[in-house]
């Protein structure tokens, strides 16, 4: 597999995958905001998705959702044989070939503890990729916390249970004293995977899920040092997964079940496949 990798996007998950893989790839990078690279020692950055595309064999697709269809539509413009790796959250793999064609793509979706080598990220592929593809693609991601290789008709539950869990868990962590934390992750851990098995999850799956979401979330506060109701706020966009979850939460920790059914359907909603 070629050892240049390329990211397109350098938000928060962007920013996070190029800074840890550097050490091990040539990593470049396409980003429309020139502030966001201005000072990006050990990355490549490029002017356009056409060069990006004459230097890379893996490109990892990290823009906002809104913006992802117009990526795609300028993608196909150079027909490119890379393999496409996303992180967008209800794009399906199919969408992705009905636009640009019979390319090898893999979703994976990590979680905000990405940010410090704890993410919980579940990977599945598209029909034209193939079994090296999903190898390296979970190779990467185990760089950057673990992995679970699933069916992608399960991609939905997983957005609302590792994507949005940090969230929950952020939010019920905020309204309790920091002796309170310990019982609290223990609790939220065993609710956590109760809702990972009722959305179809083995014990197995359930299990990593939740245990590798609250580690990392515990993981996340400890490390930046930033407060649980800030990180609340960077994991919850606007009319998403887990703005849904929440409002069904409440800061309480008996809620979970419903938050994460209330996060479930929005995925649904918000599912282009």
């Amino acid at each position: 597999m070629n050892m240049r990798i390329g990211i397109i996007g350098y938000g928060n998950m962007g920013q996070a995958i190029a800074q840890r893989l550097k050490e091990k790839y040539r990593i470049f990078v396409f980003e429309k905001d020139a502030l966001k690279t201005k000072n990006c020692p050990g990355l490549i950055i490029v002017d356009s998705l056409e060069e990006m595309v004459n230097s890379v064999g893996v490109m990892i697709i990290a823009v906002k959702p809104q913006d992802f269809e117009a990526v795609l539509f300028e993608l196909k413009k150079f027909s490119p044989g890379q393999l496409l790796v996303s992180i967008a959250a209800g794009i399906s793999t199919q969408y992705i070939e009905s636009i640009i064609g019979e390319v090898r793509v893999i979703r994976a979706m990590p979680n905000l503890p990405i940010k410090v080598g704890e993410a919980m990220t579940c990977i599945c592929k598209g029909v034209y990729a193939n079994a090296i593809d999903v190898s390296f693609v979970q190779g990467l991601f185990n760089r950057l916390g673990k992995t679970l290789l699933i069916e992608e008709r399960f991609m939905n539950a997983v957005t609302a249970i590792s994507g949005s869990g940090p969230g929950f868990l952020f939010s019920i962590l905020e309204t309790k004293d920091r002796s309170q934390w310990k019982e609290n992750e223990q609790a939220f851990t065993e609710r956590l995977k109760k809702a990972a098995v009722k959305a179809g999850f083995s014990e197995e799956e359930a299990d990593l899920l939740a245990s590798q979401t609250t580690k990392g979330s515990f993981a996340l506060l400890e490390e930046t040092k930033t407060p649980a109701h800030i990180l609340r706020v960077q994991v919850t966009s606007k009319a998403g997964t887990t703005e849904a979850g929440l409002n069904v939460l409440q800061g309480r920790i008996e809620n979970l079940d419903q938050a994460v059914k209330a996060a479930l359907k929005r995925a649904e909603e918000l599912s282009k496949k």
